[in-house]
C-alpha cells in the first residue's frame, strides 16, 4: 500500500472498522503501560504496587513470587509489554480495507488476541492457585484483552468470508 495513502486513512479515514481497531491500540498501549509499571516493580525500580481497596487483590505479593518469575529467567510483566506491542502492531498494520485486500492481518489479530485471552486466563488461574490473590494490574489487562477480542471479532469474521468467497481487491464485493 502506499505509504501516503496508509497514513491518510490510518489518521483521518472514519470507518466502523479503523474505529474499533483504533480501541484495540488503545487497549494494547494500556496493557503494555500496566506491564510497564509492574515491570518496574519486578526489578526493584518501585517498592509499592498499590491496589484498589478489594481483598482479592495483592499484587506486591502476586508479582513477587515465584510464579511470576518462572517462565525464561524473566520478570513475566516484561512479557506483557512484548504481547500487547505486537497486538498494537497488527491493529496498526493495514489500511481501512484490509478485511478484503489482506484478510489475514485481521484474521491474524483476532487469533493473536484469541491467544492472549485464553493465556491470561490459564495465567491468572495459576496466579490465584499459587497466591490465593490477583495482581490488579494484570486483572485489567485481561479485560482489556477481552474487550480487544470482541472489538476485533467483526473485521476477522468479514476476512474469512472474504477468503473463503474468494474476494479480494479485484472483486466487486465492498466489505
Amino acid at each position: 500500500m502506499d505509504p501516503h495513502q496508509l497514513s491518510q486513512e490510518l489518521r483521518l479515514e472514519k470507518t466502523p472498522d479503523l474505529t474499533r481497531r483504533r480501541w484495540i491500540i488503545g487497549l494494547s498501549l494500556l496493557g503494555a503501560a500496566l506491564g510497564q509499571i509492574v515491570t518496574l516493580y519486578q526489578t526493584g525500580i518501585i517498592k509499592h504496587l498499590p491496589d484498589p481497596p478489594l481483598d482479592v487483590f495483592d499484587s506486591d505479593k502476586v508479582d513477587a513470587s515465584n510464579y511470576a518469575y518462572k517462565r525464561l529467567d524473566t520478570p513475566d510483566a516484561a512479557g506483557m509489554i512484548v504481547t500487547y506491542g505486537i497486538t498494537t502492531a497488527l491493529a496498526s498494520a493495514g489500511g481501512k480495507s484490509r478485511a478484503l485486500n489482506k484478510p489475514w492481518l485481521p484474521l491474524l489479530m483476532g487469533g493473536k488476541i484469541l491467544s492472549d485471552v485464553l493465556t491470561n486466563m490459564k495465567l491468572a488461574q495459576e496466579e490465584w492457585a499459587e497466591n490465593k490473590k490477583l495482581c490488579f494490574y494484570c486483572q485489567v489487562a485481561n479485560i482489556a484483552s477481552l474487550a480487544s477480542l470482541a472489538l476485533a471479532m467483526p473485521e476477522a469474521i468479514r476476512a474469512l468470508k472474504n477468503l473463503q468467497k474468494g474476494t479480494g481487491p479485484n472483486s466487486v464485493a465492498q466489505v
